[in-house]
């Protein structure tokens, strides 16, 4: 029986996690569950925001559905033991590299987009953004200068090894897809990145139905605005996925429909809401639960092979969304239960 660990973590994270989780239970499947601290929460209970039990659970899981981290009350805390550690730390040590972030745009949402209808209705693409290298685990520190002044450095790096890995994940995406691969850098400035574009031209040669270009990344910012239906699948590096990936949420319509599953080489992945832990209005029933549903989804399609399940969730929720359901975020005054029910009700 599979066994799914749940780290709802913090703020809304329990809230639209509590969700996901009913979605899951209404479709009868064969399913084990495990539920453990992580984030703010573990830190409050355990002094760490990665407790050691946490991460033994995360192993012994075929996979992991994750709320959110964050806490304001964790800010001033050393780097190493704040909430957001906690992802990075489960990434790092369970080889979680390939994150697969899709942004559709769900029919009835055409006004909630920050873009003109007409060009927001295209939306339908997934980023594969790398995550276990780039900046956020480089060298980084502070130091100070010759002149005396305090410098803060972050060292972005990537090996042909890692981008291979990444690129390779881009490339059969995309042949499940349009078979076609946009490939995002910044080759005319950082070394990094021309070792990027070079290593993934190389790689395209075992690719030959798959359409590959190449785009710096304030390019593609531009473009995800002003013509983001040109785009099927896009890979890129840890940071530029970041930042692409939230941009593409808002021209989808709200970031709290947007889910994302993070995979290692076995098939084992976390898989989250990619919005954060909102304190704001955490403990509020506010907080829209699709993005975890959908992540449900894609827990049950890529760590499972319960493709016909997984179909099931996405379907409901569209029908969902079509029929009206909105949450404040997409202009409505659902609770984030009630938002569940709408969805159990066309499952």
């Amino acid at each position: 029986m599979p066994l799914i660990a749940i780290l709802a973590g913090d703020g809304i994270g329990p809230e639209v996690t509590a969700q996901a989780r009913r979605v899951l239970d209404a479709l009868g499947l064969d399913l084990s569950y495990e539920e453990a601290l992580v984030g703010g929460a573990a830190y409050h209970a355990e002094g760490h925001p990665l407790p050691p039990a946490t991460l033994a659970l995360a192993r012994r899981a075929d996979a992991i559905l994750f709320g959110a981290v964050g806490d304001p009350s964790c800010d001033a805390l050393e780097r190493s033991l704040r909430p957001e550690q906690a992802i990075l730390g489960l990434r790092k040590e369970l080889g979680l590299f390939a994150n697969l972030r899709p942004a559709t745009l769900f029919k009835g949402l055409e006004d909630a987009s920050a873009l003109r209808p007409e060009v927001a209705s295209a939306i339908d693409l997934v980023i594969v953004r790398e995550t276990n290298g780039d900046v956020y685990f480089g060298e980084k520190g502070f130091r100070t200068t010759a002149a005396g002044r305090r410098e803060g450095y972050d060292v972005m790096s990537y090996d042909e090894d890692e981008v291979t890995r990444i690129a390779r994940v881009g490339f059969e995406t995309a042949r499940t897809r349009n078979r076609r691969l946009c490939s995002i850098d910044k080759a005319n400035v950082l070394e990094t990145s021309q070792l990027w574009r070079d290593v993934v031209t190389a790689l395209s040669a075992d690719y030959p139905d798959v359409e590959l270009s190449h785009m710096y990344v304030d390019n593609a910012a531009m473009q995800l605005v002003r013509n983001p239906g040109q785009f099927d699948v896009i890979v890129t590096g840890n940071l530029f996925g970041d930042i692409l990936s939230d941009q593409a949420s808002m021209c989808a319509g709200s970031i709290g429909m947007l889910p994302s599953a993070t995979l290692n080489g076995s098939g084992q992945g976390l898989y989250e809401p990619i919005h954060g832990s909102a304190p704001d209005i955490a403990g509020q029933g506010k907080a829209n639960p699709c993005a975890a549903i959908l992540s449900a989804a894609m827990l049950l399609r890529h760590s499972l092979g319960m493709e016909e399940p997984a179909a099931r969730i996405e379907a409901a929720v569209a029908a969902a969304i079509l029929a009206g359901a909105r949450t404040p975020d997409l202009g409505g005054t659902l609770s984030t239960a009630a938002m569940g029910d709408e969805v159990l009700a066309r499952l």
